[in-house]
């Protein structure tokens, strides 16, 4: 994923970017318990650590041909290289990928601009947000663990329904 100043057009486009949260310098694994550097004077509340969160954003609209939807869902893989799976028919598609954030406001934010700032460049059908589910890493791993939600994003890439 390209990672710019928010704002910041892509280079050859006089279109925005999408833009990612940075995880920074206090980005801590969930799964590791060191502890985070902290940087001189910082206090509590200055140090938010960043998460991954998973995503999972549906798609619905008026019918595309399916050719047309294939080719602008693997742009999209392309544009945004954390892409894990995107399932599509000729009327609708869900993506699922893994966004790191400070909280599920800032990964929420990040999802539901990733359509609409790819729309263009991806030549996405014009269809509109129709769901989408943030979960933590923690949960995620838990709904598979226990059989419940999607299963893994396995194979990665773009397929039909």
């Amino acid at each position: 994923m390209r990672r710019a100043r928010p704002g910041a057009p892509p280079r050859g486009t006089g279109s925005r970017a999408l833009t990612s949260v940075g995880a920074g310098a206090d980005f801590v694994d969930a799964s590791d318990d060191q502890a985070t550097e902290r940087e001189p004077g910082a206090t509590d509340e200055e140090l938010t650590r960043s998460r991954l969160w998973h995503i999972t954003l549906s798609v619905s609209g008026g019918e595309t041909p399916l050719s047309e939807v294939r080719r602008g869902l693997e742009q999209l893989a392309h544009d945004h290289p954390f892409l894990l799976t995107s399932r599509y028919a000729n009327d609708h598609a869900e993506i699922r990928y893994w966004e790191e954030a400070r909280d599920l406001h800032d990964a929420a934010a990040v999802a539901l601009r990733l359509w609409g700032e790819h729309r263009s460049s991806a030549r996405l059908p014009p269809w509109e947000i129709v769901g989408l589910e943030v979960i933590d890493r923690q949960t995620y791993h838990l709904r598979i663990a226990e059989g419940y939600g999607p299963p893994p994003a396995a194979p990665v890439g773009v397929h039909p329904y």
